[in-house]
Formats: C-alpha cells, structure tokens, sequence
C-alpha cells in the first residue's frame, strides 16, 4: 500500500503546534516576562484578588493548551500505526507551524483586538506588538504550509519501527 493519507500527521502537527504555541505564549509573555495575563485588561493585576483571578484564567488557559498537546500526542500515536501514512518531517514540522501560526492569530484577533481580554505588550506601542504578534502568526502558517507542500512527495517511513495496526 502506497503511503499517500498525509492528513493524520497534518492534523497531529496542527494541534501540536496549537498546543505548544499556547504554551509559548502562556510561559513566555504570561509567567517570564509578564506582559500581561488572560483578563489583564478588563481586571489589570494591581492587586492581590485581580491577580488571583488572572492566575485562574491563566491557569484554565494552560489546561486548555495542554489538552490541545495531548490530542495532538495522541493524533501522532496513531498515525504512526497506520502504513497509510507517510512518515514526513517536512509534512509534521510544517504542519506544527502552520498551527502555532493559527493559534497566534486566533489569539490575537479575538483577545487582543475583539475581546480587548488583553495585549501582548501593553503601554506605548502596545498596538504594534499586538500587530507584530499577528504578523508572526502569518509568517508561521506560510512557512509551515510551503515546508508541508515540501514534503507531500514523501511516501515512505523514514526509518524507525512501524508498528503494524492491528486489525479490530
């Protein structure tokens, strides 16, 4: 059987890259630098019960991310048991960027511009961080789709062990 159903790697790489790419941003800007939180906009953290509150949503935020990286575990997992599927690093890796790319620009869409929930760097310039944020995204899914068309030639594993799927 011919390796041709790219779409389980693409779809496990996809919420990889989501996942991960909400780590990022949750570790990064949230926790390292603290730029801002989930809700610091409309509850800015000046004080002990908004920063409290903040945590929680960071928090909830982080579960959601970790969920996203779970699935997309486990996507992979599966994926790696069917002989259906070429086993591209090109393919996966693109895939894992196009979905950090689409995660900061749903992110920043909806939280920084729609909602108002926050902004990535708030303060003087806070509209070209939060443009430059999106501007990333993009370039994320562009690269991640031009590294993906790369690699919808490959058709074989590329070394490992495959294990075979067993029939149910």
């Amino acid at each position: 059987m011919s390796a041709r159903n790219r779409g389980p790697l693409v779809l496990a790489g996809l919420l990889l890259g989501v996942g991960l790419g909400g780590f990022v941003d949750g570790i990064l800007l949230h926790q390292i630098l603290q730029w801002h939180h989930m809700l610091s906009t409309p509850l800015p953290p000046d004080n002990v019960v908004r920063i409290k509150v903040n945590m929680f949503w960071d928090g909830l935020f982080h579960a959601l991310t970790w969920v996203m990286t779970l699935a997309g575990v486990w996507t992979l997992w599966r994926a790696g048991q069917r002989s259906d599927v070429p086993w591209s690093t090109k393919t996966f890796v693109g895939a894992m960027l196009a979905g950090w790319g689409f995660f900061n620009v749903v992110e920043g869409v909806l939280d920084h511009q729609l909602f108002d929930l926050h902004h990535v760097k708030p303060g003087p310039n806070q509209l070209a961080w939060d443009v430059g944020f999106l501007v990333f995204g993009v370039l994320l899914i562009v690269v991640g789709w031009a590294l993906g068309r790369a690699g919808r030639e490959d058709r074989v594993p590329r070394g490992g062990l495959r294990v075979p799927h067993p029939a149910h």
